[in-house]
């Protein structure tokens, strides 16, 4: 089977993007897995620190491991938006397949160098491991929002630019570089959220000269998202229209069904509209 490096080279060689979804439980990995599954694509499933704090970190380690073995289905583990160094090397001993250390609110040298060290420990681990380093603070909460959050500035000059991208990863290492492109965590509760910056993406990509990953994905427009792909971007990360799905699926789901107690019953409809959510974005992000 090809390793996740491996897919990544591919989605670039096609013109494609690699999905990546966050997961809270057991009902979210079936609908990424079901989906990735019924068409025939890779997937990545992503973990948060507090997502990891809540499935447990080996425990969905050995889940997507259990799949990949027992149905040889491309489905790979990021610990996502890693903050420290003791939890990079948490992740790497739990056998993730990918980890993301986000230095993005730290000052650049600081940044610089924990990036480097999760790079250079990653490697000594597995040199298998991709490790993905970040530039320029787009939020931290996977969230409904009523507006851009005030610390969020999507202003030109607070945009990463094609040259500080390639000095930190020249400087860093990563396998994967994750820019500030006008893109946001969460989404707008009012609509779609603000374009992103197409020709910045391009810029980037031929600077770094690593992949690129876009975070916040979710509520960005379906033709911002081909264009980003077309101008380098490898994997797409969604989780906030996942969580919508789920709470207003099993909101359903209870007041149609009051008497039922069977959790499997009542979490079913949630688990399908997760999966209608990834079929509709992997179906986009690789041209099917």
């Amino acid at each position: 089977m090809k390793t996740l490096r491996q897919w990544i080279k591919a989605a670039e060689e096609k013109k494609v993007a690699i999905g990546h979804f966050n997961i809270s439980n057991l009902e979210g990995f079936w609908a990424i897995a079901r989906a990735a599954r019924e068409l025939d694509v890779p997937v990545i499933i992503g973990v948060s620190e507090g997502e990891r704090d809540f499935v447990g970190v080996r425990q969905v380690a050995a889940l997507v491991r259990s799949i990949r073995e027992e149905l040889a289905q491309p489905i790979f583990l990021n610990a996502d938006h890693t903050y420290s160094f003791d939890r990079v090397k948490e992740a790497i001993g739990a056998g993730f397949d990918a980890v993301i250390f986000d230095g993005s609110k730290l000052p650049l040298t600081e940044n610089i160098t924990e990036t480097k060290r999760a790079v250079e420990y990653g490697r000594s681990i597995n040199p298998e491991i991709i490790v993905e380093g970040e530039l320029g603070y787009i939020g931290t909460s996977s969230k409904v929002l009523e507006a851009i959050p005030d610390e969020v500035s999507l202003k030109q000059e607070a945009l990463v630019k094609p040259a500080a991208a390639a000095e930190f990863v020249a400087a860093t290492g990563v396998d994967l570089f994750a820019p500030a492109v006008g893109n946001i965590h969460g989404m707008l509760k009012g609509g779609v959220d603000p374009a992103l910056d197409i020709e910045r993406i391009n810029l980037i990509r031929s600077a770094a000269g690593v992949p690129l990953v876009l975070h916040g994905a979710s509520g960005n427009s379906d033709d911002d998202l081909r264009r980003a792909i077309a101008a380098g971007v490898a994997i797409i990360h969604i989780n906030t229209e996942l969580r919508v799905a789920y709470r207003d699926a099993l909101k359903q789901s209870l007041q149609e069904n009051p008497e039922e107690v069977a959790p499997y019953k009542i979490l079913k409809p949630a688990v399908l509209a997760m999966q209608k959510v990834v079929e509709k974005k992997l179906k986009l992000f690789n041209n099917l």
